[in-house]
């Protein structure tokens, strides 16, 4: 039966809005479970009541549009005529799943609400195109916002080929990440430390310096994750023993120091775990590799460090979406000197700390300029108990049209 042969639902924003929110809170259990693939989520409604939803649970897994109809299915309720709302355009092509757009026309609803446009070739306006063309209303940019914002690391991936690089750290309202003596937990509290690991869970990769490893030994793990193994998270991993996503950890060590005996490296069997070097030492390599490790071997760049935009090059290749990068500050400052740095996350503890020697976030060159300087865009600032975190996406100047820097006051 052709799908005009159904009453069309009718637009209202209020509602159109209200639905697609859940949709939204949806496709979040996905987080981190779904990379490479973007987060998805679906509900199907009828004369406002609920029909069905779902969201992309895991790489691999059935998209959020066909988990939907499934729970329509086990519900025994009937989609057709029915509002899809979706925060993703329909996928248009054959990978790991068939196409979603084929199953709704299949389903014969009414019309498809979509939150975000899919600027991935192989469906970018596809979806959309084929649903209209079986006489399927379309609404499209409901929520657009907040549907982008969701997948800004998988938009970023798609169109760049490249993982988002998030630069991360904490510091006190002077600038600094520790004290003179070197001492830094903890600079914010205990709500912030928490929003860390959830952003480590949902993220495909943490990055630090070896400096880092040789200063903290840090385990570089999601942990204490509230909600955590509830909805989403079990159900992504389809009954195994983790029940929170673990990021692949990256050290970004030139010459090969991570200590055989450090935390990362004991749990690398446990837990994805990158080096990443220009050593060649195929002894020390292939002692980093039996202990579970991955080394990828990255070329040195101009300075005889390992070249890092080399590297992020290679993340991309691996399908490496998104990396949270957690310091230290040597490292911070080649980022940013490269311009790899995408977006930043900054947790300002309200503590002065002092002390001329006390270090500070990001080291390297820097500008020479104020009007060099990177800037952030898209500003967010998150009260996190006594803590504030700001966020913006990085712009970079363009130093080829700038007039020498003036010192006069």
């Amino acid at each position: 039966m052709p799908t005009d042969a159904y009453p069309m639902a009718r637009a209202d924003h209020a509602t159109d809005a209200h639905f697609m929110a859940r949709a939204l809170a949806l496709a979040a259990r996905g987080g981190g479970w779904v990379s490479p693939n973007p987060q998805v989520g679906c509900v199907i409604v009828r004369d406002g009541q609920l029909l069905g939803e779902g969201w992309h649970a895991r790489y691999g897994a059935p998209h959020a549009e066909r988990e939907a109809l499934a729970a329509c299915q086990r519900a025994g309720a009937d989609p057709a005529g029915a509002t899809a709302y979706v925060t993703l355009e329909p996928c248009a092509h054959t990978g790991k799943q068939p196409p979603c757009c084929e199953a709704l026309i299949e389903a014969r609803v009414a019309r498809v609400v979509v939150g975000s446009a899919d600027p991935n070739p192989l469906v970018a306006g596809k979806g959309i195109a084929a649903l209209r063309a079986a006489g399927i209303e379309v609404t499209e940019g409901v929520m657009c916002a907040e549907c982008d914002a969701i997948n800004r690391a998988f938009f970023h991936f798609i169109t760049t080929g490249r993982p988002l690089v998030v630069a991360k750290y904490a510091m006190t309202l002077d600038g600094r990440i520790a004290t003179r003596t070197g001492a830094s937990q903890w600079i914010t509290g205990e709500a912030a430390r928490r929003r860390v690991h959830e952003d480590r869970a949902r993220a495909a990769a943490i990055m630090v310096g070896v400096g880092t490893v040789l200063a903290d030994d840090p385990l570089l793990t999601a942990r204490d994750v509230e909600g955590a193994g509830q909805d989403g998270c079990l159900d992504a991993c389809r009954g195994t023993r983790q029940s929170i996503h673990q990021p692949t950890r990256i050290v970004c060590d030139t010459h090969l120091r991570t200590p055989l005996e450090s935390q990362l490296v004991h749990t690398a069997q446990e837990w994805p775990t990158l080096i990443a070097t220009s050593a060649d030492d195929p002894a020390r390599v292939r002692a980093f590799e039996d202990a579970g490790c991955v080394v990828l071997i990255v070329p040195p760049g101009p300075d005889g460090h390992l070249s890092l935009s080399a590297l992020i090059e290679a993340l991309g290749q691996q399908a490496i979406q998104n990396v949270i990068v957690e310091g230290g500050s040597a490292l911070f400052g080649s980022l940013f000197d490269e311009r790899l740095v995408d977006r930043v996350q900054v947790y300002i503890a309200p503590k002065v700390f002092g002390g001329a020697s006390a270090p500070t976030p990001i080291a390297g060159t820097g500008v020479a300029c104020p009007s060099d300087a990177a800037v952030l865009e898209g500003i967010t600032t998150t009260t996190l108990g006594s803590d504030i975190l700001v966020e913006g996406n990085v712009r970079y100047a363009d130093t080829s049209k700038e007039a020498p820097c003036s010192q006069a006051s």
